[in-house]
């Protein structure tokens, strides 16, 4: 019986709420520890864990019917913590590999890859995450559960699973022997136009110069 069906037929929000707001702390001081540098070797593999982890959460977030806040207006709460550092931090650890390709929406027709970063992606998912929490701690239960139910459907949903998916292929790229592509120019600065180089030069790094700083291994066992 799928999780959504247990919570139908047992309806019990607190259990539910606790589960998620548990597995949503947990992201946030992990990947928190992780921007830190302190153990760089390990940053990729522990950044797949944690994503898979939370898209779990997620996904039972989207599985679950809809949300209601009690209020008709959300309460305010406050400045949102900045995220600026973090994001720096996790494009200094992750420079060779920070780029990749990716398609926003693939049920649109002839849709185009578009280039993303994945500290930008950890820290527009960092800044929604916290957001509900914040009204999680000031005991707004269903206010929390509504934002990060609404967020995961129309923004850090989409961001989590395109950032997995990149580290996913990087790690596939490196267990497999597998150079990286050229990335042929591909930048996020959508006003350079193409016409500068890619500022980190990930295209024509291989796999094998990666893996040891990432925290990777290539060949077999």
């Amino acid at each position: 019986m799928s999780d959504a069906t247990l919570h139908d037929a047992h309806p019990d929000p607190d259990d539910f709420a606790v589960q998620i707001s548990d597995q949503i702390e947990s992201f946030i001081v992990a990947v928190t520890e992780v921007a830190k540098g302190d153990e760089p070797d390990s940053a990729v593999p522990f950044l797949l864990l944690e994503l898979s982890q939370l898209l779990l959460a997620g996904g039972r977030l989207g599985a679950h019917e809809d949300f209601v806040p009690d209020e008709r207006y959300e309460p305010d709460v406050g400045p949102e913590p900045d995220v600026d550092e973090l994001r720096e931090r996790f494009a200094v650890l992750l420079e060779p590999v920070d780029i990749y390709s990716e398609v926003f929406d693939p049920y649109v027709p002839r849709s185009q890859p578009v280039a993303c970063r994945i500290s930008d992606d950890l820290a527009g998912i960092i800044t929604d995450l916290r957001h509900g929490m914040a009204h999680y701690r000031e005991g707004r239960i269903s206010e929390a559960l509504w934002w990060w139910q609404f967020s995961y459907l129309s923004n850090w949903g989409t961001t989590a699973s395109a950032a997995l998916r990149a580290l996913q292929s990087l790690v596939a790229h490196v267990r497999l022997d597998s150079p990286l592509d050229e990335l042929d120019g591909l930048d996020t600065d959508s006003s350079a136009g193409g016409d500068e180089e890619l500022a980190e030069e990930a295209g024509r790094v291989m796999a094998a110069e990666i893996a040891g700083p990432l925290g990777l291994r290539s060949g077999p066992r």
